[in-house]
Formats: C-alpha cells, structure tokens, sequence
C-alpha cells in the first residue's frame, strides 16, 4: 500500500508553515476544506485545515480516508493545560485520547463511547516512539532560537520546554475558568491537557485503523486568562512549533 500521510491543524495559522513545506503542493476544495497535496522529505501528504470542534475535525478525517487514501494521520495544534506541571510552550504527545464532553449514563459508563466499548483511544506505538524521540531531538538541540525569536520567547516566558507523554482530552468546550479545570481534574485525575479535536480524530482513526498522532502545544493554562494573547501565541509560537514539528519528523520516517 502506498504511504500517504495527512496532516491536520486545528488553526489556519499552524497548517500555513507546514503546507510551505509541501513540493508540487496541488489544492483542492472538497466540504467547505482546502487540501493542500504533495511531498514532504519526498513522501506523499495531505495538509488540512480542520477547523474547530469534534464533528469538523472527525469530517476532516474521514475525508482524508477516503478521498485521499492516507495511511496515517497526523494533528497538531495547541491546547489548554490541565496538569499543574505543564508550562507554556510545552509540547504534550497523546498516548490515550478521552473525550470528556461524552456521558451517556445510565445506559453506559460516563465517558464511554457508544457501541465501541471504549473510554480512551490508544496512539499506535511505533508512531509515538517515533514523533517522542524526534520532538526530544529538537526540544534537546534548543533550536527553539533558530526559528523563534528571543523576543517571543521571553515575551511568552518560554525557557526550556519540555515534552511530556500521556492523556489528552477533547470536547466541544474552550475552558476559560477555573471551575472547568477543576472539574475535569476531579473526573479524570490523568489528563494532561484539554483541546476540542484530537479524541474525535482518534475515534475516527480507530475505527478505520489508521495510525494516528496527536501532538499539543500549551498555549494557555485553561484558566480565567486562557483568551489572552492566544492569537498572538498561535501567530508567533505555535505555528512555528509545527512546522518545525513535522520537518524534524519527517526526517525521521
């Protein structure tokens, strides 16, 4: 079978600098979408802008699937953090993806999804060990510099970022309060980050068995002060990040 990767981004910003990477970029408009085809380090992908939500994001998907025959699925975007350990500008890697907006109770266990039995959505391990050790490498290198100006760096008082691996969850929420961070902490006491697409692309990847990665960057600590500056954040640092994200993958594939 012939390797296609797809690329999401949950912000028109964060996919620009990864559809410059593309050679031969052909675009195409299908569902509101423009998918941006061609080659990254000579191998076929497809970068799309998402748009925000669990059902765009799992329309997305399913586009990518059948109309451009990916293989495997890659998004990255920002999130809110949950853990009191996360920073801004840190970098979370899903292993076990949860959509926490999900409770069909009393017909089944709250946060499991209807008919599938399942609670959390497993990255594939070969793709996470491989995305771990090259988002390790650029982190490691500091190279952080070479695309990113001190001036923001400090601005966003981003020092020494860090990866961190494990749970991520989705709904179709922005958490700005408090109240909302503390809820979630109490309900699922392992997450790291809250976002509103990665689980549901996970679903869809599950259920077509297609390998996925989702991979965040902290944009905000999903408190009272979570709105401010985030388009700043996502024009200076974030979309920097992915496109840096995916080159130092790529190489690695």
């Amino acid at each position: 079978m012939k390797r296609i990767i797809g690329i999401m981004g949950a912000m028109p910003e964060e996919i620009d600098g990864v559809v410059a990477l593309l050679t031969n970029c052909v675009a195409s408009t299908m569902g509101k979408r423009t998918y941006y085809s061609g080659q990254i380090n000579n191998i076929e992908t497809v970068v799309v802008f998402s748009r925000w939500g669990k059902v765009a994001a799992a329309t997305t998907a399913t586009t990518l699937i059948h109309e451009f025959k990916i293989t495997e699925l890659l998004f990255t975007g920002v999130a809110g953090a949950i853990s009191p350990d996360l920073k801004i500008g840190d970098i979370v890697l899903g292993n076990r993806l949860i959509q926490h907006d999900m409770d069909a109770r009393p017909l089944m266990k709250q946060f499991e999804i209807p008919l599938l039995g399942k609670t959390y959505f497993e990255s594939d391990a070969s793709h996470l060990a491989i995305a771990t050790k090259s988002i390790s490498t650029l982190l490691e290198n500091n190279s952080l510099h070479t695309f990113i100006s001190n001036e923001n760096l400090i601005k966003f008082n981003i020092l020494q970022p860090q990866l961190v691996i494990g749970e991520i969850a989705s709904g179709d929420q922005f958490f700005s309060s408090k109240e909302q961070k503390d809820n979630i902490r109490v309900q699922l006491p392992n997450v790291l980050c809250v976002e509103m697409e990665g689980a549901a692309v996970a679903q869809v990847c599950y259920e077509y068995e297609i390998p996925f990665s989702i991979i965040r960057t902290i944009s905000d600590v999903a408190d009272n002060n979570s709105h401010i500056d985030f388009p700043s954040f996502i024009k200076k640092i974030s979309s920097k990040y992915a496109a840096e994200i995916i080159k130092t993958i790529f190489k690695a594939i």
